[in-house]
């Protein structure tokens, strides 16, 4: 069965950007007659807030994007903490004691010697004791020690992906204060929950593939991975600045309606035209993941006031 999942942090409220990602993994589910999860990612527990939780589901709600589960990663930690142990017991996982200033000191000597800034596993070479002395003295974090070869896999919207391990750093999955991070909570939840298929912005292609390795550390099915274009300002600028200002709840207030905002969303950056629809139906059904391209797509909001104006003079 096909399932996808949207997995938000609620430390704010969704944006433009937020809600791309959400449509595309809701529809590629709706077309197959699969599940779509909606999993809060709620590992962080200073800035995750039930408010935030609540205005992720009436988002969701108000778009008509209706999840068949809702998962919390905050439910869990027992889980992540098995799969952890796994991991150590297979020489995957090991232990680090930089502190952040000497881990920036090694990324600025790398680059000011021609190399990639990817972390050099000293920590492995510490003997018993040198390891017992640093855990009194500081927090160790826990890295996954990545297969340095290339990682290869066909992207749904991009093609031909091939990464070299090596030119990455061993990434970080429980902090030195015992938060699991991002990563491997996704993993787990991805394989635990049967996730054959991943939307998610061409920011998280590094990520992804060092995920592909983990995965199948983890003895799981590595799921079909897609990673659509990030949104762009109308002249091109970046949105990153922007997105507090691009809230749903805020669009919602301005009265833009649900149907011309997906009818807008679900075509943007495609070879497809932009096309009204008048049911969540016509929707799923017009949705194809491979006419999608990898170029910035544009995103002007003042698009979506003659789309809604055309949805209520036709629902009059």
């Amino acid at each position: 069965m096909t399932t996808t999942r949207f997995a938000p942090s609620p430390t704010g409220y969704l944006h433009i950007g937020n809600l791309r990602t959400a449509l595309f993994n809701f529809l590629i589910a709706r077309q197959a007659g699969g599940e779509f999860i909606l999993r809060i990612d709620d590992t962080d527990p200073e800035r995750s807030k039930p408010e935030y939780v609540d205005g992720i589901k009436r988002d969701l709600e108000w778009l008509g994007l209706h999840w068949d589960r809702v998962e919390h990663q905050s439910a869990r930690f027992e889980r992540y903490a098995e799969v952890a142990d796994q991991l150590r017991h297979k020489g995957l996982f090991y232990e680090c004691f930089e502190t952040p200033l000497e881990l920036d000191l090694k990324r600025k000597k790398q680059l000011n010697m021609g190399k990639p800034p990817v972390y050099d596993r000293s920590a492995l070479a510490l003997s018993d004791a040198e390891r017992e002395a640093l855990s009194i003295e500081r927090a160790g974090h826990w890295r996954f020690m990545l297969d340095q070869s290339r990682i290869e896999w066909t992207d749904g919207i991009l093609g031909g992906i091939s990464i070299d391990a090596a030119s990455v750093s061993d990434p970080v999955l429980i902090r030195g204060d015992g938060q699991v991070l991002y990563t491997l909570a996704s993993i787990c939840d991805d394989t635990d929950m049967g996730v054959t298929h991943v939307v998610r912005g061409s920011d998280h292609v590094t990520n992804t593939a060092t995920q592909i390795q983990m995965i199948r550390a983890i003895g799981g099915t590595v799921p079909s991975f897609s990673h659509h274009s990030l949104l762009t300002g109308p002249k091109g600028e970046g949105l990153s600045k922007r997105l507090g200002s691009l809230a749903l709840r805020d669009m919602r207030d301005a009265g833009i309606q649900p149907m011309a905002l997906l009818s807008y969303l679900a075509r943007l950056g495609s070879s497809d035209p932009i096309e009204l629809r008048g049911v969540m139906e016509e929707i799923i059904s017009g949705f194809n993941l491979t006419k999608f391209g990898s170029a910035p797509t544009k995103f002007d909001e003042a698009d979506l006031i003659p789309i809604t104006a055309k949805y209520l003079k036709i629902i009059s």
